[in-house]
């Protein structure tokens, strides 16, 4: 199937996704008798009200209650003694610290007058509606000062995901420092003794994408990144399930995640009176905004929901979430094209010449877009020099980079290209010219990471010089693609152009002008697409995903260790975005082409091996699975997965995996299977599908017939609770079977 003619597929099953039974109707009702709001998003329920001391109270987030007037009018709590005040006992929506609070808040603010003392009432509420979502805007402001707080929260058409932020006004006549700006917080139903148990990501360069789990116990949990950018560490995604069985496909779960790509924290905290509040936003640590009179602070937005159909449907609504909402070209997002990377057939020793002749074998593959990677500009010869010099390299490319590009347009593939724009060498022209433009607090070293800095973005003039030369490139070379890599974390955060008072601005205008110049060069190049990289997966978020169509989940490309990193990458991220590389083998591990290309093919495909190195039988290996992808690829991209043995995650070996994905409109689904090793000659066992037209009849397709042990034709109730019989052996097998159904 041809990419155009797939694209085509894929927006008929967009259009079905929008018809599932998973997301029922979206109302935002105010009952003004009661002050009293409910949010109806999907299959669940959110209601907050306003108390007798005109504080806005959490009051309901779980399963659907389609009568509002069942939800009860807000009452503060009152004090318990005279260490807990209603201040701390009230689950209060939007906490400012004041009167006395001892929870985490979620403003916290230094007026010129030394007071540091917020306490929020109640103002008004306005709607607003157009033809894909509702939004209400709740106006709370200080019982003394005016400082205004405008809490937002959004519902969109089709979807089971409420979208939370807050805007900050100071309408003071003196300057306010905000010390801690949250998004919003979420309130859990207090269970008592009943305990919740929380999920995260965590991880580290090569090795991200960790599930972490873990019962909630009193007391703070706080996952967060101070490290400029949304890091590898930590990711701004968690879930919680509740204190009923819970499991891959049954139970209930809160769920959420931030839409930043900057130091951002999640504080999961249990009170001693078993309230359990998340809350999430800008980090604090280093955090202090000034707001001048008449100034405000939009906070990024938190998106949460909740399900009961387990950890797995959590996944799928997110995932429907971006394909619908967040992603570039939503609701109906472009499929992911074929892609080669010629980085590790040339490192930095790329030219003309070798790039000819890796372009005539990807595209004898059936590779779909070409892309040159690191060390094509500059004096880049290895990683000591040449960043924030984007000029063409003439020793590496005599005449440009065009006679490249139309050599890759001729072979029938569309052209990308590497380019780290945040970055400098000290080694380059550009710092020599301009080194106040790095990242700086005068007077102090300089901190280097892979032997660069970071340009100080947060300036107007590193934002305006970047965008130029970003809309050159592209402008003057028909680019359709940019791998935007970013291989460092800050330090040294200074930003000495702007008076002492607003320097640590810097921690939000940075990524504010990261998004403007992502914005500028789509609207202005509008068939350009961007892949959001950062040593990996250091920048993966709903902020950066609105702006980029795919992103890099990890440099480690070793296919046993993908398919652990792609099980945790799956909870928070739809497996569209991800790209997905066959490389050489890895380290000692010596896996197949065909185990190689399986794992890859699980997101969008991509091959980064060295195709000098192929074999005549590994390049008919690869071109038989890449025309095998694309029948798959609307389902993998677009459709619905379902994790049904979960590879290895921490704390919990595992000698097997499998994945299904399944079309919206539930025509085909395709699995896949992998054996690390067998033990004492035990057979691979039955793999019991989901979410298949039980009525329906599915026949089978398997990419090896040998491998496949079942019949060849059922109904889905039968796959479903019988399962495939599949002839796996020995270590490092794999398989995927295809089912297409007939009637």
């Amino acid at each position: 199937m041809s990419l155009r003619a797939a694209t085509a597929s894929a927006s008929i099953l967009v259009a079905a996704l929008f018809a599932m039974p998973f997301a029922r109707s979206q109302s935002i009702e105010y009952r003004p008798d009661a002050k009293l709001w409910v949010i109806q998003a999907g299959d669940f329920t959110y209601a907050m009200g306003v108390d007798e001391r005109n504080w806005l109270q959490s009051l309901y987030w779980g399963p659907r209650i389609d009568r509002a007037e069942d939800i009860a009018a807000a009452h503060s709590l009152p004090e318990v003694v005279s260490f807990d005040l209603p201040t701390t006992t009230t689950p209060q929506e939007y906490a400012a610290w004041g009167a006395g609070l001892y929870t985490e808040p979620d403003l916290k603010a230094t007026f010129s007058s030394g007071n540091r003392d917020v306490v929020l009432a109640y103002v008004d509420q306005h709607q607003t509606h157009d033809a894909n979502s509702q939004t209400l805007d709740i106006t709370m402001r200080d019982i003394k000062l005016p400082l205004v707080v405008h809490l937002f929260y959004r519902v969109y058409t089709g979807q089971s995901v409420l979208e939370r932020w807050t805007t900050i006004e100071n309408q003071t006549k003196e300057a306010v420092v905000l010390e801690n700006a949250a998004s919003a917080t979420w309130s859990l139903p207090n269970l008592q003794n009943s305990n919740y148990r929380a999920h995260w990501l965590t991880g580290r360069w090569a090795g991200e994408w960790q599930l972490q789990s873990a019962p909630l116990n009193v007391g703070s949990q706080v996952i967060e990144s101070r490290r400029g950018s949304t890091g590898h560490q930590a990711n701004p995604w968690f879930a919680i399930e509740g204190p009923d069985s819970t499991d891959e496909e049954h139970g209930p779960v809160y769920f959420g995640e931030l839409g930043w790509s900057g130091s951002w924290r999640i504080t999961i905290e249990q009170s001693s009176f078993h309230q359990v509040r998340i809350t999430g936003g800008y980090n604090p640590f280093d955090f202090g905004y000034r707001l001048a009179p008449g100034e405000s602070l939009t906070t990024p937005p938190f998106y949460g929901g909740f399900t009961g159909g387990g950890m797995g449907e959590a996944s799928r609504i997110l995932h429907h979430f971006q394909q619908g909402v967040i992603l570039p070209g939503a609701p109906h997002p472009k499929l992911r094209p074929i892609l080669y990377n010629s980085w590790e057939a040339t490192e930095f020793n790329v030219g003309e010449s070798g790039q000819f002749a890796l372009a005539e074998k990807a595209a004898a593959l059936g590779v779909e877009r070409f892309v040159i990677d690191d060390g094509w500009f500059g004096q880049r010869k290895d990683d000591h020099a040449g960043l924030g010099d984007w000029y063409v390299n003439k020793e590496k490319f005599p005449n440009g980079l065009k006679p490249v590009i139309d050599r890759v347009h001729q072979l029938g593939m569309d052209f990308g290209i590497w380019v780290e724009p945040e970055m400098v060498n000290p080694d380059s022209d550009l710092y020599r010219k301009h080194p106040a433009w790095a990242m700086n607090f005068p007077g102090r070293p300089r901190t280097e990471g892979r032997n660069q800095l970071l340009l100080n973005f947060a300036r107007p003039d590193v934002m305006e010089y970047t965008y130029h030369w970003l809309d050159e490139l592209v402008s003057n070379n028909d680019i359709d693609f940019l791998k935007w890599d970013y291989n460092r974390n800050w330090s040294e955060p200074g930003w000495d152009a702007v008076p002492v008072a607003d320097q640590k601005k810097i921690y939000v205008a940075y990524i504010h002008n990261l998004y403007t110049i992502l914005d500028r060069l789509r609207a202005k190049h509008p068939k350009l697409e961007i892949e959001s990289c950062s040593g990996g997966g250091g920048r993966v978020d709903l902020g950066i995903l609105r702006h980029t169509v795919e992103v890099w989940p990890s440099d480690n490309t070793d296919a046993l260790d993908r398919l652990s990193l792609q099980d945790g990458f799956s909870h928070a991220y739809t497996p569209g975005v991800m790209m997905a590389w066959v490389t050489d083998p890895q380290r000692t591990r010596k896996t197949s082409l065909k185990f190689r290309f399986l794992v890859a093919m699980e997101g969008s495909l991509g091959i980064g091996a060295n195709l000098n190195n192929f074999t005549p039988e590994d390049m008919a290996t690869a071109k038989d699975l890449v025309a095998f992808y694309k029948t798959i690829r609307p389902t993998v991209q677009q459709g619905l997965q379902y994790r049904l043995i979960a590879p290895s995650r921490p704390g919990a070996p595992s000698e097997r995996a499998a994945t299904e994905y399944v079309s919206t409109d539930r025509t085909q689904a395709v699995v896949f299977a992998y054996l690390h090793s067998q033990n004492f000659g035990d057979p691979y066992p039955l793999v019991r599908l989901s979410g298949l037209d039980s009525k329906a009849t599915y026949r089978l397709h398997p990419l090896d017939a040998k491998q496949l042990l079942s019949q060849q034709e059922a109904s889905g109730s039968y796959w479903m609770s019988h399962g495939l019989q599949l002839d796996l052996r020995g270590d490092y097998d794999s398989t995927a079977v295809v089912l297409e159904r007939t009637h």
